[in-house]
């Protein structure tokens, strides 16, 4: 079977300097997440994960909006099954919770590039992502009461993300708030003129796609390890991830090159 062309693809992937972008690719669909998105989504993402090539992932979309989070229309026509759709909405709900923590698991940061609505499962995935970068025109939002469908699903990574406070509010009302509150709030990192995220966090990608793989591997899961433990715990778990650290060629190489005043050769390179 041939390969869909690119314009048919849900998910687009392309590679430069040690940065790989991946372009959500439904925009007449508001990039919507569809049991086939999800899965594409997540066989990309696991192909990126394990490209040694690959030190940073930047993930944007196509159209005007980033993401209106689930495909509605299609969870409607499964209420017509024998069980009202509800193995299919199980089977939903678990494939983009799988997801949502693999992008958390992968070795790379991922920064989202945020253009136009985030919304529901939308906004989950830019709280997924490790940074985000969104134009001053996004919106973020969790609608899901003003259809009787509270957000549980995306409340679990906004809830990660900003204060208990501001994340109930945004769950409660479903309101949406602007890319500039987003920022205040701690949801994003940068804002951007319109039109300039996806070019902003590839930038911001590159930056760190010129650090040691191995270490972002190292920093990125002993952040989110140690993020729900005690305090005690966090610094003994972050002690012994030093010293493994610490005891790595790159690091020895890092220190010598600063010590030395010459740009660092990484081993991975």
């Amino acid at each position: 079977m041939s390969r869909p062309a690119a314009a048919d693809r849900p998910v687009e992937r392309s590679e430069s300097g040690g940065v790989s972008l991946v372009v959500l690719n439904r925009p007449g669909m508001r990039n919507a997440l569809s049991s086939a998105m999800l899965a594409e989504l997540d066989r990309v993402l696991a192909e990126i994960a394990a490209d040694r090539g690959t030190r940073a992932v930047v993930i944007a979309a196509n159209g005007p909006a980033f993401c209106a989070g689930h495909d509605l229309k299609e969870i409607t026509e499964h209420r017509r099954d024998a069980d009202r759709g509800r193995a299919y909405v199980e089977a939903l709900m678990a494939a983009c919770s799988a997801l949502m923590q693999n992008i958390q698991r992968m070795p790379q940061p991922v920064i989202a590039a945020v253009e136009g609505p985030a919304a529901a499962a939308g906004c989950q995935l830019v709280a997924s992502c490790d940074l985000a970068i969104a134009a001053e025109t996004a919106q973020f939002a969790t609608p899901g009461v003003h259809i009787g469908l509270f957000c549980s699903t995306p409340m679990v990574a906004l809830s990660r993300n900003v204060a208990a406070k501001h994340a109930m509010e945004m769950l409660l009302t479903g309101d949406a708030i602007s890319a500039e509150h987003a920022f205040r709030i701690g949801l994003v990192n940068r804002l951007v003129a319109p039109g300039r995220a996806r070019e902003e966090a590839l930038t911001l990608a590159r930056t760190i796609a010129a650090k040691s793989k191995p270490v972002l591997k190292i920093g990125k899961e002993a952040f989110y390890r140690q993020i729900d433990m005690s305090l005690s715990d966090a610094y003994r778990y972050a002690s012994e991830v030093m010293v493994e650290n610490m005891l790595l060629r790159d690091a020895e190489e890092g220190i010598a090159a600063f010590v030395e005043k010459r740009t660092p050769t990484w081993e991975d390179r």
